[in-house]
């Protein structure tokens, strides 16, 4: 099952803006090349506020199908991001399943995007979100749940971005200690999809540098930044997935 281009369609849950495009821009810009239909849930953060304005640049960047959906939570860590929301781990849970399976409804994705249960480097947000995104797939399809959302939908396959362990071994020694990076990655024969993002690297580098609150902002954004040339080319070049088929064959994301 396919969308009208034949290309299924994709849709991503992040955290915070920047991480769509730091850890999944080049499969976003590949995927709507080839015709798919990616969309962006953004889990905190306000229209109205800088980071807002600098996601919407950063999605046009990344050839999006429509404007990022921000969910309206706080980030845990910045208050300001949602002034007078709720932060997103502290939420209740089950008003963010509702939240997110009628979006689901609406846009009908074969594929869900999101970070691997350890959120990549154990970042409570990224752990939250993905806890949020499976419990939705699987509630999206469920006739009797929130019928008021919408029509059920079956997700085919669900996605997690992980870090190779061999991509870890080349980046620590260029990186503080305070730099978002696991301390081990996922081993490469448990790696599902690795994605070759080169013919898309203009895109994904646009998109990054969109956010420059947060390059400003962030210690890691910055030591990323730095990283000698060969490094930070395996860093931006290479995005990489666990995956997990809901139905029979699922969707194919790369």
């Amino acid at each position: 099952m396919k969308g009208v281009s034949g290309v299924p369609r994709a849709l991503f849950v992040h955290a915070h803006p920047d991480d769509e495009s730091l850890w999944t821009g080049g499969t976003m810009a590949r995927h709507a090349r080839r015709g798919g239909e990616v969309s962006l849930v953004t889990c905190t953060w306000v229209p109205g506020t800088a980071r807002h304005g600098e996601l919407l640049d950063a999605a046009r960047e990344l050839g999006l199908s429509r404007e990022p959906i921000m969910l309206g939570y706080a980030d845990s860590f910045v208050p300001e991001s949602a002034p007078g929301a709720t932060p997103f781990v502290s939420a209740p849970f089950d008003e963010q399943v509702a939240a997110l399976v009628a979006h689901i409804r609406e846009i009908k994705p074969h594929i869900l995007v999101t970070y691997d249960a350890y959120g990549m480097y154990g970042h409570p947000d990224h752990i939250h979100a993905n806890r949020l995104t499976c419990a939705a797939a699987d509630a999206a399809a469920i006739g009797a749940y929130r019928p008021d959302a919408g029509e059920p939908w079956q997700v085919r396959s669900l996605y997690f971005i992980t870090i190779p362990e061999t991509t870890v071994t080349t980046l620590k020694p260029h990186l503080t200690e305070d730099s978002h990076l696991p301390v081990s990655g996922t081993p490469s024969d448990r790696i599902d999809l690795a994605v070759d993002v080169d013919d898309c690297l203009g895109s994904k580098i646009r998109a990054i540098v969109s956010h420059k609150t947060e390059i400003a902002r962030s210690a890691s954004m910055k030591a990323f930044g730095a990283l000698p040339r060969d490094p930070q080319r395996l860093f931006l070049q290479w995005e990489s997935y666990l995956r997990r088929d809901l139905v029979p064959g699922g969707a194919e994301l790369a």
